[in-house]
Protein backbone atom coordinates (compact mmCIF):
# COMPACT_ATOMS: atom_id res chain seq x y z
CA UNK A 1 0.00 0.00 0.00
CA UNK A 2 1.47 3.41 -0.58
CA UNK A 3 1.99 6.09 1.68
CA UNK A 4 -0.89 8.95 2.12
CA UNK A 5 -0.78 12.41 3.93
CA UNK A 6 1.44 11.83 7.33
CA UNK A 7 2.80 8.72 6.11
CA UNK A 8 4.67 10.73 2.99
CA UNK A 9 8.79 10.21 3.37
CA UNK A 10 10.04 13.85 3.15
CA UNK A 11 12.87 12.54 0.84
CA UNK A 12 10.27 11.59 -1.50
CA UNK A 13 7.80 14.52 -1.15
CA UNK A 14 11.04 16.89 -1.66
CA UNK A 15 11.97 14.60 -4.95
CA UNK A 16 8.28 14.91 -6.06
CA UNK A 17 8.63 18.69 -6.01
CA UNK A 18 11.60 19.25 -7.33
CA UNK A 19 10.62 16.45 -10.46
CA UNK A 20 6.82 19.14 -10.28
CA UNK A 21 9.13 22.10 -10.61
CA UNK A 22 11.75 21.59 -13.59
CA UNK A 23 8.40 19.86 -15.07
CA UNK A 24 6.73 23.55 -15.35
CA UNK A 25 9.70 25.48 -16.00
CA UNK A 26 9.74 23.56 -18.67
CA UNK A 27 5.96 23.90 -19.54
CA UNK A 28 5.35 20.42 -20.09
CA UNK A 29 2.40 18.53 -18.90
CA UNK A 30 2.10 15.42 -16.55
CA UNK A 31 0.83 13.70 -19.16
CA UNK A 32 3.96 14.83 -21.62
CA UNK A 33 6.39 13.80 -19.14
CA UNK A 34 4.64 10.38 -18.39
CA UNK A 35 4.51 9.09 -21.54
CA UNK A 36 8.00 9.93 -22.27
CA UNK A 37 9.24 7.66 -19.21
CA UNK A 38 6.70 4.79 -20.50
CA UNK A 39 3.80 5.42 -17.20
CA UNK A 40 0.94 6.87 -16.82
CA UNK A 41 -0.36 10.82 -16.02
CA UNK A 42 -1.74 9.14 -12.48
CA UNK A 43 1.84 7.71 -11.93
CA UNK A 44 3.36 10.57 -12.57
CA UNK A 45 0.98 12.56 -10.28
CA UNK A 46 1.45 10.29 -7.38
CA UNK A 47 5.21 10.66 -7.81
CA UNK A 48 4.97 14.52 -8.02
CA UNK A 49 2.82 14.24 -4.46
CA UNK A 50 5.40 11.97 -2.92
CA UNK A 51 3.15 8.87 -2.98
CA UNK A 52 5.46 7.16 -5.22
CA UNK A 53 8.69 6.72 -4.61
CA UNK A 54 11.03 6.34 -6.96
CA UNK A 55 14.10 4.47 -6.04
CA UNK A 56 15.39 2.07 -8.84
CA UNK A 57 18.24 4.06 -10.35
CA UNK A 58 17.43 3.24 -13.52
CA UNK A 59 13.92 5.15 -13.44
CA UNK A 60 15.89 7.79 -11.76
CA UNK A 61 18.33 8.37 -14.46
CA UNK A 62 15.62 8.64 -17.01
CA UNK A 63 13.75 10.76 -15.07
CA UNK A 64 16.66 13.29 -14.77
CA UNK A 65 17.69 12.76 -18.18
CA UNK A 66 13.88 13.70 -19.11
CA UNK A 67 14.56 16.90 -16.94
CA UNK A 68 18.05 17.42 -18.26
CA UNK A 69 19.43 17.60 -14.64
CA UNK A 70 21.74 15.07 -12.82
CA UNK A 71 20.26 12.33 -10.53
CA UNK A 72 22.11 13.97 -7.39
CA UNK A 73 20.20 17.55 -8.00
CA UNK A 74 16.93 15.19 -8.02
CA UNK A 75 17.56 12.69 -4.84
CA UNK A 76 20.79 14.64 -3.03
CA UNK A 77 22.41 11.09 -1.18
CA UNK A 78 22.79 9.20 -4.12
CA UNK A 79 26.09 7.56 -5.25
CA UNK A 80 27.50 9.35 -8.18
CA UNK A 81 29.21 6.55 -9.07
CA UNK A 82 25.47 5.02 -10.10
CA UNK A 83 25.19 2.08 -7.54
CA UNK A 84 21.90 3.29 -6.48
CA UNK A 85 20.15 5.69 -3.96
CA UNK A 86 21.68 5.62 -0.44
CA UNK A 87 19.74 4.03 2.17
CA UNK A 88 21.35 6.24 4.97
CA UNK A 89 21.84 9.93 5.42
CA UNK A 90 24.41 11.83 2.86
CA UNK A 91 27.91 12.03 5.00
CA UNK A 92 27.58 14.70 7.09
CA UNK A 93 29.69 17.98 5.48
CA UNK A 94 29.51 20.90 8.02
CA UNK A 95 30.82 23.01 6.02
CA UNK A 96 28.59 23.19 2.83
CA UNK A 97 24.98 21.43 3.72
CA UNK A 98 23.59 24.99 4.65
CA UNK A 99 25.90 27.69 2.51
CA UNK A 100 23.12 27.87 0.14
CA UNK A 101 20.46 28.49 2.42
CA UNK A 102 22.87 30.72 4.61
CA UNK A 103 23.40 32.62 1.10
CA UNK A 104 19.92 32.81 0.68
CA UNK A 105 19.11 34.44 3.82
CA UNK A 106 21.94 37.15 3.89
CA UNK A 107 19.60 39.41 1.06
CA UNK A 108 15.76 39.47 0.81
CA UNK A 109 14.11 36.30 -0.54
CA UNK A 110 11.16 38.40 -1.61
CA UNK A 111 12.75 41.66 -2.30
CA UNK A 112 11.81 41.12 -6.26
CA UNK A 113 8.02 40.96 -4.89
CA UNK A 114 8.14 43.96 -3.04
CA UNK A 115 9.52 46.14 -5.60
CA UNK A 116 7.45 44.64 -8.82
CA UNK A 117 3.71 44.34 -9.10
CA UNK A 118 3.34 40.22 -8.94
CA UNK A 119 1.87 38.96 -12.08
CA UNK A 120 -0.43 35.54 -11.76
CA UNK A 121 1.76 32.51 -10.39
CA UNK A 122 0.35 29.67 -9.54
CA UNK A 123 0.32 29.43 -5.17
CA UNK A 124 0.01 26.11 -3.71
CA UNK A 125 -2.38 25.45 -1.05
CA UNK A 126 -2.17 26.42 2.69
CA UNK A 127 -1.87 22.52 3.49
CA UNK A 128 0.74 21.53 0.84
CA UNK A 129 2.82 24.72 2.50
CA UNK A 130 2.18 23.48 6.08
CA UNK A 131 2.88 19.86 4.78
CA UNK A 132 6.80 21.01 3.54
CA UNK A 133 7.08 23.15 6.86
CA UNK A 134 6.39 20.09 9.12
CA UNK A 135 8.95 18.15 6.63
CA UNK A 136 11.74 20.83 7.33
CA UNK A 137 11.26 20.53 10.89
CA UNK A 138 11.27 16.57 10.82
CA UNK A 139 14.48 17.33 8.64
CA UNK A 140 15.98 19.31 11.37
CA UNK A 141 15.34 17.13 14.32
CA UNK A 142 16.94 14.15 12.15
CA UNK A 143 20.04 15.89 11.50
CA UNK A 144 19.90 15.46 7.60
CA UNK A 145 21.36 19.07 7.06
CA UNK A 146 21.81 18.73 3.02
CA UNK A 147 18.08 17.71 2.75
CA UNK A 148 17.31 20.66 5.06
CA UNK A 149 19.46 22.99 2.63
CA UNK A 150 17.11 21.61 -0.88
CA UNK A 151 13.68 22.17 0.86
CA UNK A 152 14.21 25.75 2.71
CA UNK A 153 16.10 27.09 -0.61
CA UNK A 154 12.67 25.99 -2.67
CA UNK A 155 10.12 26.55 0.12
CA UNK A 156 11.44 29.80 1.87
CA UNK A 157 11.10 32.25 -0.74
CA UNK A 158 7.94 30.71 -1.91
CA UNK A 159 6.38 31.44 1.19
CA UNK A 160 8.09 34.87 1.59
CA UNK A 161 6.57 35.97 -2.08
CA UNK A 162 3.06 34.01 -1.14
CA UNK A 163 2.56 35.50 2.92
CA UNK A 164 2.52 39.25 0.69
CA UNK A 165 0.46 38.61 -2.32
CA UNK A 166 -2.28 36.36 -0.60
CA UNK A 167 -5.42 37.28 0.22
CA UNK A 168 -6.05 39.34 3.54
CA UNK A 169 -7.75 36.10 4.82
CA UNK A 170 -4.99 33.53 4.79
CA UNK A 171 -2.21 35.82 5.14
CA UNK A 172 -1.62 35.60 8.84
CA UNK A 173 -1.37 31.71 8.46
CA UNK A 174 1.00 32.39 6.09
CA UNK A 175 3.23 34.35 8.39
CA UNK A 176 2.89 31.51 10.47
CA UNK A 177 4.26 29.25 8.15
CA UNK A 178 7.48 31.77 6.91
CA UNK A 179 8.09 32.13 11.10
CA UNK A 180 7.64 28.03 11.80
CA UNK A 181 10.67 27.89 8.58
CA UNK A 182 12.64 30.66 9.74
CA UNK A 183 12.51 29.20 13.33
CA UNK A 184 13.68 25.60 11.81
CA UNK A 185 16.50 27.21 9.86
CA UNK A 186 17.53 28.56 13.08
CA UNK A 187 17.76 25.43 14.75
CA UNK A 188 19.60 24.17 12.12
CA UNK A 189 22.27 26.60 11.82
CA UNK A 190 22.64 26.28 15.59
CA UNK A 191 23.28 22.56 15.08
CA UNK A 192 25.88 23.59 12.52
CA UNK A 193 27.76 25.64 14.44
CA UNK A 194 26.40 28.91 12.34
CA UNK A 195 25.19 31.76 15.24
CA UNK A 196 25.32 34.57 13.07
CA UNK A 197 22.88 32.80 10.43
CA UNK A 198 20.89 31.22 13.63
CA UNK A 199 20.57 34.85 14.62
CA UNK A 200 19.26 36.33 11.58
CA UNK A 201 16.94 33.19 10.91
CA UNK A 202 15.26 33.77 14.63
CA UNK A 203 15.40 37.53 14.07
CA UNK A 204 12.83 37.14 11.07
CA UNK A 205 10.98 34.47 12.99
CA UNK A 206 9.99 36.78 15.63
CA UNK A 207 8.69 39.34 12.48
CA UNK A 208 6.77 36.96 10.59
CA UNK A 209 5.15 35.67 14.02
CA UNK A 210 4.48 39.11 14.65
CA UNK A 211 2.93 39.74 11.89
CA UNK A 212 1.09 35.96 12.25
CA UNK A 213 -0.24 37.42 15.15
CA UNK A 214 0.80 34.74 17.80
CA UNK A 215 2.24 36.05 20.66
CA UNK A 216 3.66 31.98 21.65
CA UNK A 217 5.53 31.73 18.27
CA UNK A 218 7.26 35.11 18.78
CA UNK A 219 8.18 33.77 22.35
CA UNK A 220 8.85 30.31 20.45
CA UNK A 221 11.53 32.22 18.25
CA UNK A 222 12.79 34.26 21.47
CA UNK A 223 13.79 31.21 22.23
CA UNK A 224 15.98 30.20 18.79
CA UNK A 225 17.13 33.69 19.08
CA UNK A 226 19.05 33.02 22.70
CA UNK A 227 20.23 29.70 21.63
CA UNK A 228 22.02 31.78 18.62
CA UNK A 229 23.21 34.11 21.62
CA UNK A 230 24.89 31.28 23.08
CA UNK A 231 26.81 29.84 20.58
CA UNK A 232 27.55 33.55 19.99
CA UNK A 233 29.19 33.60 23.17
CA UNK A 234 27.14 36.83 23.82
CA UNK A 235 25.34 35.82 27.06
CA UNK A 236 24.02 39.10 28.36
CA UNK A 237 21.42 39.41 24.78
CA UNK A 238 20.84 35.44 25.93
CA UNK A 239 19.87 36.60 29.51
CA UNK A 240 17.98 39.61 28.35
CA UNK A 241 15.92 38.26 25.79
CA UNK A 242 15.34 35.20 27.30
CA UNK A 243 14.17 37.11 31.05
CA UNK A 244 12.24 39.74 28.61
CA UNK A 245 9.84 36.47 27.11
CA UNK A 246 9.91 34.73 30.81
CA UNK A 247 8.63 37.66 32.49
CA UNK A 248 6.10 38.17 29.60
CA UNK A 249 4.85 35.23 29.94
CA UNK A 250 4.74 34.85 33.42
CA UNK A 251 2.57 37.62 33.75
CA UNK A 252 -0.14 35.51 32.46
CA UNK A 253 -2.79 34.46 34.44
CA UNK A 254 -4.26 31.37 32.30
CA UNK A 255 -1.80 29.48 30.55
CA UNK A 256 -2.28 26.71 27.83
CA UNK A 257 -0.01 23.74 27.59
CA UNK A 258 1.15 24.99 24.38
CA UNK A 259 2.11 28.71 26.63
CA UNK A 260 4.05 26.31 29.93
CA UNK A 261 5.47 24.72 27.13
CA UNK A 262 7.24 27.88 25.72
CA UNK A 263 7.66 29.09 29.29
CA UNK A 264 9.36 25.90 30.60
CA UNK A 265 12.09 25.99 27.36
CA UNK A 266 13.17 29.61 28.11
CA UNK A 267 13.65 28.57 31.57
CA UNK A 268 15.84 26.01 30.33
CA UNK A 269 17.39 28.21 27.80
CA UNK A 270 18.40 30.91 30.69
CA UNK A 271 19.49 27.93 32.73
CA UNK A 272 22.34 26.95 29.97
CA UNK A 273 23.48 31.16 29.75
CA UNK A 274 23.83 31.16 33.43
CA UNK A 275 25.64 27.95 33.52
CA UNK A 276 28.39 29.14 30.75
CA UNK A 277 28.50 32.25 32.88
CA UNK A 278 29.04 29.67 36.08
CA UNK A 279 26.40 31.02 38.02
CA UNK A 280 26.03 27.97 39.64
CA UNK A 281 22.40 28.74 42.08
CA UNK A 282 20.93 31.08 39.23
CA UNK A 283 21.45 28.03 36.77
CA UNK A 284 20.21 25.42 39.58
CA UNK A 285 17.13 27.92 40.25
CA UNK A 286 16.03 27.87 36.21
CA UNK A 287 16.58 24.30 35.93
CA UNK A 288 13.89 23.62 39.20
CA UNK A 289 11.45 26.20 37.95
CA UNK A 290 11.43 24.74 34.76
CA UNK A 291 10.91 21.07 36.29
CA UNK A 292 8.25 23.10 37.73
CA UNK A 293 6.61 23.34 34.77
CA UNK A 294 7.16 20.19 33.27
CA UNK A 295 5.45 18.05 36.33
CA UNK A 296 2.08 20.86 35.79
CA UNK A 297 2.73 19.84 32.43
CA UNK A 298 3.05 16.26 33.26
CA UNK A 299 4.24 14.69 29.87
CA UNK A 300 6.76 15.09 27.26
CA UNK A 301 4.93 17.56 24.45
CA UNK A 302 6.37 19.33 21.46
CA UNK A 303 4.52 22.50 21.28
CA UNK A 304 6.52 25.08 18.41
CA UNK A 305 9.01 21.78 18.09
CA UNK A 306 10.53 22.63 21.55
CA UNK A 307 10.33 18.87 22.77
CA UNK A 308 9.14 20.54 26.40
CA UNK A 309 8.55 17.95 28.84
CA UNK A 310 10.10 16.21 32.08
CA UNK A 311 12.57 14.10 30.22
CA UNK A 312 14.29 17.17 28.18
CA UNK A 313 14.42 19.20 31.68
CA UNK A 314 16.76 16.05 32.56
CA UNK A 315 18.69 16.22 29.69
CA UNK A 316 19.33 19.96 30.25
CA UNK A 317 19.79 19.54 33.83
CA UNK A 318 22.90 17.11 32.63
CA UNK A 319 24.22 19.80 30.49
CA UNK A 320 24.33 22.13 32.96
CA UNK A 321 25.69 19.91 35.50
CA UNK A 322 28.56 19.31 33.26
CA UNK A 323 29.05 22.93 32.22
CA UNK A 324 29.59 23.62 36.16
CA UNK A 325 31.83 20.74 36.55
CA UNK A 326 29.55 19.11 39.10
CA UNK A 327 30.06 15.67 36.53
CA UNK A 328 29.07 12.94 39.52
CA UNK A 329 25.68 14.95 39.33
CA UNK A 330 25.34 14.99 35.50
CA UNK A 331 25.94 11.08 35.56
CA UNK A 332 23.82 10.70 38.41
CA UNK A 333 20.87 12.41 36.70
CA UNK A 334 21.84 11.01 33.05
CA UNK A 335 22.12 7.57 33.40
CA UNK A 336 18.61 7.52 34.95
CA UNK A 337 16.83 9.11 31.89
CA UNK A 338 15.52 7.73 29.02
CA UNK A 339 15.43 9.41 25.81
CA UNK A 340 14.45 7.17 23.15
CA UNK A 341 11.21 8.89 22.61
CA UNK A 342 12.94 12.49 21.70
CA UNK A 343 14.50 13.66 18.22
CA UNK A 344 18.24 12.18 17.23
CA UNK A 345 18.95 15.63 18.32
CA UNK A 346 18.07 15.44 22.25
CA UNK A 347 19.00 12.11 22.43
CA UNK A 348 22.46 12.73 20.89
CA UNK A 349 22.75 16.28 23.64
CA UNK A 350 22.36 13.71 26.22
CA UNK A 351 25.19 11.11 24.94
CA UNK A 352 27.44 14.32 24.48
CA UNK A 353 26.99 15.61 27.60
CA UNK A 354 27.40 11.99 29.26
CA UNK A 355 30.44 11.84 27.51
CA UNK A 356 32.06 14.99 28.82
CA UNK A 357 30.84 14.19 32.38
CA UNK A 358 32.70 10.95 32.25
CA UNK A 359 35.63 12.64 30.46
CA UNK A 360 35.68 14.45 33.91
CA UNK A 361 36.09 12.10 36.15
CA UNK A 362 39.08 10.66 34.07
CA UNK A 363 36.41 7.36 32.91
CA UNK A 364 38.29 7.43 29.36
CA UNK A 365 36.76 4.21 28.24
CA UNK A 366 33.08 5.24 28.96
CA UNK A 367 33.83 8.85 27.70
CA UNK A 368 34.79 7.31 24.24
CA UNK A 369 31.82 5.12 24.38
CA UNK A 370 29.05 7.90 24.67
CA UNK A 371 30.61 10.51 22.33
CA UNK A 372 30.81 7.60 19.36
CA UNK A 373 27.08 7.03 20.08
CA UNK A 374 26.46 10.62 20.04
CA UNK A 375 28.01 11.02 16.53
CA UNK A 376 26.39 7.81 15.45
CA UNK A 377 23.00 9.32 16.34
CA UNK A 378 23.60 13.79 15.68
CA UNK A 379 27.13 13.75 13.99
CA UNK A 380 27.01 17.11 14.46
CA UNK A 381 26.24 17.11 17.83
CA UNK A 382 30.58 16.27 18.20
CA UNK A 383 31.25 17.87 15.67
CA UNK A 384 29.77 21.43 15.89
CA UNK A 385 30.33 21.62 19.61
CA UNK A 386 33.11 23.36 21.26
CA UNK A 387 32.85 21.77 24.34
CA UNK A 388 32.78 18.13 22.76
CA UNK A 389 35.82 18.73 21.18
CA UNK A 390 37.48 19.80 23.97
CA UNK A 391 36.72 16.72 25.77
CA UNK A 392 38.43 14.88 23.01
CA UNK A 393 41.52 16.58 23.31
CA UNK A 394 41.62 16.31 27.16
CA UNK A 395 40.86 12.26 26.34
CA UNK A 396 43.50 12.18 23.66
CA UNK A 397 46.12 14.06 26.16
CA UNK A 398 45.23 12.02 29.14
CA UNK A 399 45.81 8.48 27.08
CA UNK A 400 49.24 10.22 25.28
CA UNK A 401 50.63 7.10 23.68
CA UNK A 402 47.97 4.55 24.77
CA UNK A 403 45.23 6.58 22.86
CA UNK A 404 43.47 3.93 21.01
CA UNK A 405 42.72 3.62 17.13
CA UNK A 406 38.60 4.81 17.70
CA UNK A 407 40.01 7.86 19.71
CA UNK A 408 42.33 9.28 17.36
CA UNK A 409 40.40 9.02 14.51
CA UNK A 410 36.88 10.66 16.48
CA UNK A 411 39.76 13.42 17.37
CA UNK A 412 40.44 13.57 13.36
CA UNK A 413 36.80 13.98 12.54
CA UNK A 414 36.32 16.41 15.22
CA UNK A 415 39.22 18.79 14.37
CA UNK A 416 39.84 18.30 17.83
CA UNK A 417 43.64 17.71 17.67
CA UNK A 418 44.98 20.99 16.87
Amino acid sequence: MKPTGKDVDPQDRAFGRRVQRLRKEQRRTQTELAARLGKTSSWMSQVERGIQPVQRMDLLQQIADELGVSVQQLRPGVPADGSGPSQQPAPLSLSNDLDETRRLISGHPALQTLLDSPGPEEVRSLEALSSDVDDLWELTHAGRMAQVCVLAVELLPELERTARTAPDENRAELFLLLSRTYQALSAAFVRQGEADAAWVAADRAIFAAERSGDPLHVCASVFRMVQAFVRLRSLGQAEHAAQTAIDALGAQEVRSSAALSVLGSLHLALALVHARASARAEAKGQIAKARSIAAELGENRNDFNLEFGPVNVEIQAVSAAVDLGDAGEALDIGLAVDADGLSPERQGRLLMDLGRAHAQRRHGGEALDCLLRAEAIAPETILTHQAARAAIRELVLIAGANASRDLLELAERADALD
